[in-house]
């Protein structure tokens, strides 16, 4: 009855509703262009090819974050995944290059209008590439390409509909995001990964049915709901530092003293990289599986090592995929959360932390635990990312292995985490009772100087 309850009410606030309805009406847009082939693409050929192929390939992997436009060769082959990297690239040029550090952090909404605009040509670069290099591999499966079709034609066409078909997402994530409900592109990844999570079930069940397992079966989903609820619990883990805000009382000599009061706390997440570590990690990781493309008619020495980390259930690729994520949180927990600035902070808002003293000293402590909570937030995700791994070992089919960890999960849990806020804010606006009984949902919020709700 209470679920009824929160859909009704969810239901009932108008401007709610229509973000959710036009937020649907996108994604099932989308959904549609991932079956929309490219022009001279035989899809039977593909097919072919998509169920020979082995299932620990590192390009399954890709297919899964396109919800299967990969395997189709459809417009959408792409998704959003060019435009993703380019903000990555942007992002990070933010860090190094004082001209990118101008524009995010002084110059308001002209220079985030830039940004964009320099993330929306970097898109289209990345793009025109990889479709590059996804053409070759289709050139390269036989039967896929029509003999009738010239081979300029073929490469020139095709290379701007897969372009378009991502500059076509990307504005569906903007506008996701403007007026509907979320963060648009996040949603349209994980639209992709969903629509592949139901044939994954099924394969997993018919195949334990078949062999009269299936009590291994409920055994399994057990074990997927307390990871999920692991993931969940180090997402939304946060480390709080007491602190402490002076206040000045007027005597009656009219002179003024300092009393200590409004107490207050820093919260210091255990994962406040997020998914980006994992996100790096697998951009490096993808690169031999984009070589392979290129590098497809060598049979030497340089084929066989890229293939070797085309893997992704080899013991190769996930022991350099695990030191790639523990280093990529400490290098991203580095840039995003400057303790430094913390410290300047509580300097300005008159307040300290109890027992240490204001400036270098607040900003070494912070920097400590900030170390010391970085660790095994660094050690899960890494752990989170070899799972599929673990669990294809353990004999689960490597389809459903996939959403026991890495990106897929990360991503489903911390959207769905991150809707939720939406809606439970959107609820409590208007009076409602949110979505759970005590406390608020907490998504994944931008890490930077914030404080928590006092004591």
């Amino acid at each position: 009855m209470k679920l009824l309850s929160v859909i009704r009410n969810i239901w009932s606030i108008k401007e709610l509703r229509q973000r959710i309805l036009f937020t649907l009406a996108l994604l099932l847009i989308y959904r549609v262009g991932t079956f929309v082939v490219l022009p001279g693409v035989n899809p039977i050929a593909l097919d072919r090819y998509s169920q020979s192929r082995s299932a620990n390939d590192l390009l399954g992997l890709i297919n899964v974050f396109t919800g299967g436009a990969f395997d189709n060769a459809a417009i959408f082959a792409l998704g959003v995944m060019p435009y993703i990297t380019a903000s990555i690239i942007v992002q990070l040029l933010g860090f190094a290059v004082p001209y990118f550090q101008r524009l995010q952090s002084k110059e308001g909404e002209s220079g985030r209008k830039r940004l964009n605009q320099v993330t929306r040509l970097l898109t289209v670069a990345i793009a025109l590439v990889q479709g590059g290099g996804y053409l070759q591999l289709i050139r390269s499966i036989p039967g896929a390409v029509s003999p009738n079709i010239p081979d300029g034609l073929f490469w020139f066409s095709n290379i701007i509909i897969l372009t378009a078909g991502t500059i076509f997402c990307m504005w569906l994530g903007e506008r996701i995001t403007d007026k509907g409900i979320g963060n648009g592109t996040s949603l349209i990844i994980q639209a992709g990964i969903i629509a592949r999570l139901p044939q994954a079930f099924i394969f997993e069940f018919q195949k334990l049915f078949g062999d009269n397992k299936l009590l291994l079966f409920f055994v399994e989903l057990a074990l997927f709901f307390v990871i999920v609820l692991a993931t969940i619990l180090v997402i939304q883990g946060v480390r709080r530092i007491p602190i402490q805000f002076a206040k000045r009382m007027v005597g009656r000599s009219g002179s003024t003293m300092p009393s200590a009061s409004a107490r207050d706390y820093i919260p210091l997440k255990v994962n406040s990289a997020g998914v980006m570590p994992i996100i790096f990690a697998q951009a490096l990781m993808f690169l031999p599986a984009t070589a392979i493309q290129y590098f497809s008619g060598n049979k030497g020495q340089m084929s066989g090592r890229l293939h070797a980390f085309n893997d992704i259930y080899s013991l190769g690729y996930n022991v350099v995929f695990f030191l790639l994520v523990v280093i990529f949180t400490y290098v991203y927990t580095a840039l995003m959360i400057s303790p430094t600035n913390y410290s300047e902070y509580l300097k300005r808002s008159n307040a300290f932390i109890p027992g240490v003293k204001p400036g270098e000293a607040t900003a070494d402590y912070i920097d400590n635990i900030m170390t010391r909570i970085t660790l095994p937030g660094a050690i899960f995700l890494g752990l989170i990312g070899i799972l599929p791994s673990i669990a294809a070992t353990l004999g689960i089919n490597q389809q459903f292995a996939l959403f026991f960890g890495g990106t897929t999960l990360l991503i489903m849990v911390g959207v769905a985490l991150d809707t939720l806020q939406v809606v439970e804010s959107y609820l409590l606006t208007q009076k409602y009772d949110g979505l759970i009984k005590s406390g608020r949902i907490q998504g994944r919020s931008t890490q930077g100087i914030q404080l928590g709700q006092p004591q």
